[in-house]
This record gives structure tokens, C-alpha cells and sequence, in this order.
């Protein structure tokens, strides 16, 4: 059920900054990445429905597709899936990378490997989808009020998911100049700048004191997530994508269980996506691939890092 592909675009995500932050330095280093476009170089016999020379997406976690959980849309619930960079699948930061369940989890691709579209089409892999999944676990729709917390790369994919789902009103909690401006170019009605106590009160005078309908918390840390309580409104959600850097958070009565507060997001099921937002990148009515504003080769993927790291890029698209 295996794959060979050959990479021809990855990049470099803000959940990898966690582990740049933290992992002790190795000898042999640690295989990272988990987005990636590449084309099939060679193929499991039991494999069907693609071939060599296929240009291919995956998502973030493989899976077999076929079970309970995946017909239900939990791709990252797969009892037969994974995760890149785990155990010995190796990391999407590379020339090559072998793919468990290929059938699954691998998605022909309409273009070439020269495709223009190709920045695009690698946000299905991850950030993409990973936007979508927080509007659509927050429910957005028309009659939502929306705010969003953080803009790097997911925040703003959620920016623009939230539109994409008919919201007419959509803040943008983020302090970077040059992020907030694709925020506006994506949909964004207002930018909130201040933080902690006074982001939430920023939020709530514009909301009239009542608050938001659907709060996208794209960040992971305990402060974005006391700004998520601080601004949702009673019968509201918050949808948590950004990867969590806390063991616990409250859910009590005077924080979440009190105002019917809901709680939701996780890992996005990236693969139960594709199909559906890849028909707007292909059309070009949607430019997710915007995110990425600096390109590096793969000798120069520390230096991606550290531009993350220092914030002097939003995301880095890694070339082979």
C-alpha cells in the first residue's frame, strides 16, 4: 500500500517552530515537515487509481480512507493512519518521501509540476484545510459574527474560510502590518491589534458588548485561548486549531459551561477537504498560496526556520 514520491514543493510549518523551539539537539537530526507536493516515482502493486509520474498532494496525516472513521470525515482518527515524521515515516523537508496507505491518502493533481498553481494547490495539504476546519466545526455561516486569533498562515486560511462560508463579518486579531493586510485582502472587516484585556475589550465594544458568534483560535497558546473566552458570546464556539502548548485550560461554570459555550476544533481531517476546496484554487477564485512570501531551497531550510522564528516571514515554501 506504499508509495515513492518525489518531493517538488514543501514548506515550513508554524507548528514545526514548537519542536525547533524545544527538541535537544541530535547527531542524526529528526526528519520534519508535513506538507508536500510530489510526483510518484514508484508505486505498491495493490496500489490503484494512480500511477508513476502522477503530480500528487497529501494531506498532513495518511490514512487508509476505506474505515468508519474516515467515512466519516476523521482522517486523523485513521486506526491504519499516521502522521509524517512519526515512527519511520519520515519528514516532508526532503528530496523524497515513502507513503503508507498511498490509495488513501495521495490526491491526483490536474496541472503539472510546473503549474503556477502549485503554492496554492500545497496549502491543501495543511493550512488550507486546517482554516476550513475551524469555520466549519464553529458552524460559520451568514448570520455569524466571526473573530480570529492570530494572523500567521492558519489564522489567515480561517480568515478566509470564514468568508468563503458567508460570513459578512470577520475580525482579525494580529499585530503584523503585512499579515493584516492580506487579512483585509482576504476578507477581513476589522483588525484588532491590542492583546489580553485589551483586545477583548476592543472585540466587545465592537460587537456591542455582546461578543462573537465564532471564535477561530489559531494560535495554541493559553493567552489566545483566555482571549477566545474573553470575547465569545453566550451560545457561541470557540474552534481551536492552533496546535495546544498547555495541558489544561477551564471549562467552568463561569467560563464555558455557564453561557452554553461551546468547545470544538482539533486536528483537521484534511483529506475529507480536498474534494471541495480544490475545485476554487484550480478556478483561481481563491488564492490560498498568497501566504507563502519567501521561497528557499532545501540546503536552506534553517534559514526558513529562523525567519519563521523572527517573524520576517509569515510562511516559507521549501523548493527541491
Amino acid at each position: 500500500m506504499h508509495a515513492i514520491v518525489r518531493i517538488v514543493r514543501s514548506c515550513i510549518c508554524g507548528s514545526d517552530l514548537h519542536p525547533y523551539h524545544d527538541l535537544p539537539a541530535s547527531q542524526q537530526g529528526i526528519p520534519m515537515g508535513h506538507e508536500f507536493l510530489g510526483v510518484i516515482e514508484d508505486l505498491g502493486t495493490e496500489v490503484s487509481g494512480l500511477k508513476r509520474g502522477d503530480l500528487v498532494v497529501a494531506p498532513f496525516a495518511y490514512a487508509d480512507n476505506t474505515c468508519d472513521l474516515c467515512r466519516e470525515g476523521l482522517h486523523t482518527s485513521c486506526p491504519n493512519g499516521g502522521f509524517w515524521a512519526a515512527g519511520d515515516v519520515g519528514g516532508a523537508q526532503a528530496e523524497a518521501i515513502r507513503v503508507p496507505q498511498a490509495q488513501g491518502t495521495l490526491v491526483k493533481l490536474p496541472v503539472g509540476e510546473d503549474s503556477e498553481l502549485l503554492p496554492s494547490l500545497l496549502t491543501l495539504a495543511d493550512v488550507y484545510g486546517t482554516g476550513h476546519h475551524a469555520a466549519k466545526q464553529a458552524h460559520v455561516n451568514a448570520r455569524t459574527t466571526v473573530a480570529v486569533i492570530g494572523d500567521g498562515a492558519v489564522g489567515l486560511m480561517a480568515l478566509l474560510s470564514a468568508r468563503r462560508l458567508g460570513a459578512e463579518r470577520v475580525i482579525l486579531m494580529g499585530r503584523h502590518d503585512d499579515r493584516t493586510k492580506l487579512g483585509i485582502d482576504f476578507g477581513a472587516t476589522d483588525v484588532v491589534p491590542e492583546r489580553g484585556a485589551e483586545g477583548i475589550e476592543k472585540v466587545r465594544e465592537l460587537t456591542g458588548g455582546q461578543g462573537i458568534h465564532a471564535v477561530l483560535e489559531a494560535v495554541g497558546y493559553r493567552d489566545a485561548y483566555e482571549t477566545a473566552v474573553g470575547i465569545v458570546r453566550a451560545g457561541g464556539v470557540i474552534s481551536r486549531v492552533g496546535v495546544p502548548q498547555y495541558e489544561e485550560a477551564p471549562i467552568g461554570f463561569g467560563s464555558l459551561f455557564g453561557p452554553n459555550i461551546t468547545l470544538t476544533g482539533g486536528p483537521a481531517p484534511v483529506r475529507a477537504y480536498i474534494d471541495e476546496l480544490l475545485p476554487g484554487v484550480l478556478e483561481g477564485t481563491v488564492e490560498p498560496g498568497r501566504v507563502f512570501d519567501q521561497a528557499l531551497g532545501l540546503e536552506q531550510v534553517p534559514d526558513g526556520y529562523r525567519a519563521m522564528d523572527e517573524r520576517t516571514a509569515l510562511k516559507v515554501l521549501i523548493r527541491p
